[in-house]
């Protein structure tokens, strides 16, 4: 029986194309939904930024080819994923928590979900592991209003400290160092606030691992089926109302928590044989530090809102958030009082 040692360097020195810049569109085209990129064959043009992107491609192999990696998947990935993909995943597979990646499930501009076969120490039997695209291709939208008040976080998820000069400089010029920094931040935010979440009673997929590009979390469905989401799901009134009660109830917990889902709609809310989960935290934002929170929660629920009025529930949308807003302002206060109030010097002192 092959070792997985030996399996993973069968894999790394196997031999593959070299990247061109047509593979370049081929990357596009995979991973960037918008991209236009021409269906008929042609012949490369050598330009400077044809050289540069075929330069690009072949970086994000080197680096895929360069993880452990090398067990056998039921799941048929395409050339230029296979190589992301099982460098993103090996990790997985040599601590024993994935023994098979059986499908792919979703595909997005951030990051692509897979359905996998878990194991005893995964704790269950199917996982969803989210392995994020090659960091060239990430496409984060206003990412600057999600970071304010975020510390940029290391791979084991703690705040990267003032002292680390190096790191800072390197974020600071945006060199490849300080790129792969970013990532990581950006991933370990998910990880942290998904351990956090779950842990508050939010209902949220647990978080099982992380690797350099992915984590591993609970799966939301059958061995089978991944659970939809509530995008493409049609309810009848009464479950439509109870699941909008239940929605807002988690919404109020994370908020609670100091968290803003900062991009709530139907397409992030699973729904799985009468309950919901919540899902993408990436750009999450923290209420107490964030100046742009408020209106992101406004946006959430009003995107909450919009799809359970598309199912019959009325709602006032601002009137919502405000009141679990001011809510939450008013329980943050008392608790800043009560604080106060324990480190008052007594008549005694």
């Amino acid at each position: 029986m092959t070792s997985r040692t030996s399996r993973s360097r069968d894999f790394a020195t196997s031999t593959h194309a070299r990247p061109t810049a047509r593979d370049y569109d081929y990357y596009e085209q995979l991973y960037n939904p918008d991209a236009h990129v021409p269906d008929q064959p042609h012949v490369p043009v050598r330009t400077k930024s044809r050289q540069k992107a075929a330069a690009i491609v072949a970086n994000l192999t080197d680096e895929a080819m360069g993880g452990e990696a090398g067990f056998t998947t039921t799941y048929n990935p395409a050339r230029h994923e296979e190589g992301w993909l099982m460098s993103s995943l090996g990790l997985f597979y040599a601590n024993d928590l994935i023994t098979d990646v059986l499908a792919m499930v979703k595909g997005g501009k951030e990051a692509t979900v897979y359905r996998c076969r878990g194991t005893r120490a995964a704790e269950y039997d199917i996982v969803a592991a989210k392995v994020y695209r090659p960091r060239q291709f990430r496409n984060l939208r206003n990412d600057k209003m999600y970071k304010e008040g975020r510390r940029v976080l290391t791979a084991d998820g703690r705040p990267v400290k003032a002292t680390d000069q190096r790191l800072i400089r390197a974020l600071n010029k945006k060199t490849a160092f300080g790129k792969q920094v970013e990532h990581t931040s950006w991933l370990m935010y998910e990880f942290t606030t998904l351990q956090q979440l779950y842990a508050a009673g939010v209902a949220v997929p647990k978080p099982i691992a992380t690797s350099e590009n992915a984590i591993l979390m609970e799966h939301i469905g059958s061995a089978d089926i991944t659970a939809p989401t509530l995008h493409e799901v049609s309810l009848a009134y009464p479950e439509a109302q109870a699941l909008f009660d239940t929605t807002l109830i988690h919404i109020e917990r994370m908020l609670a928590a100091g968290m803003v889902h900062g991009d709530l709609s139907a397409y992030n809310i699973l729904y799985w044989e009468g309950e919901i989960c919540l899902i993408d935290f990436p750009q999450v934002t923290y209420s107490l530090t964030n100046s742009n929170a408020r209106s992101v929660f406004f946006r959430d629920v009003q995107r909450v809102c919009e799809y359970f009025a598309s199912q019959g529930v009325d709602s006032n949308p601002r009137a919502l958030a405000y009141t679990l807003w001011n809510r939450y302002e008013t329980q943050r206060e008392a608790d800043r009082l009560a604080e106060l109030s324990r480190h008052a010097p007594t008549d005694e002192e």
